[in-house]
């Protein structure tokens, strides 16, 4: 919602990147791919040059530029198959890993090189692009692959053999009327081919400059395969903070933006919101080796169907998924229809409408929020739904608890996340009572169930109900489930700080680190169920507002008046 500074949020940050203590560390442009296909040798890397010549790569001051770099090979490691029941997701987990994959974020080196990639996601033999700036004669390039490893969590699954010519490039463009910042002129540095050795899953490539520099570059690798799980990459929120050249969709220089575009680095490390949002969840999925498929937000714009598809039994929507367009929540309710079940492991989903549009770099990397409708081109002109208000909002409100259940209401907020319902299914092998506490788990946004909101699923259950204090009113964060017609179970934590709690299920729940382990223990057993089919087949939800004494206007302030509405 409120800025980075605001939230006190850490996405990113060097401490982030480390292993957790106990533990050893849009969819595919086809006609891009066909025009650049013929430049790149298979598995190989094709450079700069060729790239800005096929391109047509600008900057601010000529019509192209190329620059001659010496081809980079991609040698990798092998993949193998093996036929003993294993999902690839286990056989990928079962490969050595590492976990010497952070980048240092202090002063100077954080500034030293910046990069971005022209695909957000990319299936296997597409070839993605490379855009670096940095004042080194050269940068070192490698990707990684985020999963289990045996508590290693990564894997290093290419390198660059040779250095890459480092380039210093213009800096961002600002559109006048939007305050868009960005960085379509560059000229590109590597482009690498997504062979058969890269796993579907997450990815983080990592550049290091000679002069001790170093970023990310996310990618998410898609696969089409039946899968039970799909987890959504919720990179329209990453896009959205993102303060790379001065401005974001929350404030900047001259303003915030209207509009934010992919075509830049993420600021600080590159990893955009992954540390601390995201990786986590990944690290406690692959550990029970369930049949998992990764995607973006974007993707699910793309291509709404893909959920049916992919024949998914479940789908998970990661700690901030704050910033949804129309195709992006249709999706999602059409899967809840027809009885695939939805995690919302975080608070605040939901609630931004945006639009996505082309950049000079394919469909959707342009990202559309005016927030004020009346200042959007699209007010009163053509279809209402488009137009980039809050969900909750005019001209066309649809507030998010129809979708999630809870209602999202403030921020900041610090306080213990209370259990209600210890005899729901949720926290089976948790031995928690009711009353018993998580330290400080509602944090730093949160939701609520608001019975007066329309669209409140009226056979909600609150599974953990936790009095709080924010912005001098007070409140209650909830964790809830409910169970749509089709059978399909929706879960949501109401906090942005459950995520951070996870990674590999505990082997000592015992220790110093128990709340964290009895966290990991109820969203495996969410996970555990949500991936056998319809929940509500076998766990049908039952309303306890009434026992709770949650009622219409039952918190003295009205629905969202908490909220600052302008962040």
């Amino acid at each position: 919602m409120g800025s980075d500074e605001e939230e006190g949020l850490e996405y990113g940050s060097a401490e982030l990147m480390k292993p957790a203590p106990g533990h050893a560390p849009p969819s595919v442009d086809r006609r891009r791919r066909l025009l650049l296909g013929a430049a790149v040798a298979a598995g190989g890397v094709v450079v700069a040059g060729a790239l800005a010549e096929r391109f047509g790569a600008r900057s601010p001051s000529s019509g192209s530029a190329t620059t001659s770099v010496p081809p980079i090979d991609s040698s990798g490691p092998s993949s193998s198959t093996v036929a003993d029941g294993r999902n690839i997701i286990q056989i990928e987990n079962a490969r050595p890993g590492t976990s010497a994959f952070s980048v240092r974020m202090e002063e100077p080196w954080v500034d030293l090189l910046h990069a971005w990639c022209d695909h957000d996601s990319a299936h296997q033999g597409d070839i993605v692009t490379i855009y670096a700036t940095t004042q080194a004669p050269t940068f070192e390039a490698e990707a990684f692959r985020f999963g289990i490893y045996g508590g290693a969590t990564g894997r290093q699954i290419w390198h660059a053999t040779d250095p890459v010519v480092g380039v210093n490039q213009a800096p961002p463009t600002i559109d006048p009327v939007t305050n868009m910042r960005s960085c379509a002129h560059w000229t590109p540095s590597l482009q690498v081919t997504i062979t058969s050795e890269w796993t579907p899953g997450m990815y983080m490539f990592r550049l290091t400059s000679a002069d001790g520099g170093a970023t990310f570059v996310p990618l998410t690798v898609l696969d089409d395969r039946q899968a039970d799980l799909l987890v959504v990459s919720a990179i329209t929120t990453w896009n959205a903070y993102n303060t790379y050249g001065g401005a974001s969709l929350y404030d900047g220089e001259g303003g915030r933006s209207k509009v934010v575009t992919f075509d830049r680095p993420y600021h600080a490390s590159g990893s955009g919101h992954f540390f601390g949002g995201e990786y986590e969840l990944v690290q406690l999925v692959e550990s029970l080796g369930i049949d998992v498929a990764y995607t973006t937000n974007i993707d699910l714009h793309a291509r709404p169907e893909q959920i049916e598809a992919g024949g998914y039994k479940a789908v998970v929507s990661l700690a901030h998924d704050e910033y949804f367009s129309v195709p992006i929540r249709r999706s999602l309710e059409a899967a809840r229809d027809r009885g695939v079940n939805l995690l919302f492991l975080g608070a605040n989903a939901g609630f931004r409408r945006i639009r996505l549009e082309e950049s000079p770099h394919g469909p959707h990397r342009l990202e559309v929020n005016y927030r004020n409708p009346e200042q959007d081109p699209l007010h009163g002109v053509g279809d209402q739904s488009l137009v980039t208000a809050e969900w909750r909002s005019a001209p066309a409100a649809e507030p998010e608890a129809s979708l999630i259940g809870n209602y999202y209401e403030s921020n900041p907020v610090k306080a213990d996340m209370v259990v209600v319902a210890p005899d729901s299914w949720v926290f089976a092998g948790t031995g928690l009572l009711k009353g018993d506490r998580f330290k400080d788990l509602v944090q730093n946004e949160y939701d609520r169930v608001t019975p007066e909101v329309k669209g409140t699923p009226a056979d909600i259950e609150v599974l953990c109900h936790s009095p709080l204090t924010c912005r001098g009113q007070k409140s209650f964060a909830d964790v809830t489930y409910y169970t749509a017609p089709s059978g399909g179970g929706v879960f949501a934590t109401g906090t942005l700080w459950w995520e951070r709690q996870l990674g590999p299920l505990c082997t000592d729940p015992g220790s110093s680190h128990t709340d964290e382990c009895h966290i990991r223990r109820i969203t495996a057993n969410v996970l555990e169920l949500f991936v056998t089919g319809p929940a509500g087949a076998i766990h049908p939800s039952m309303s306890n507002l009434d026992e709770l004494g949650i009622t219409a206007g039952y918190v003295a302030h009205p629905p969202g008046q908490v909220d600052e509405k302008s962040s």
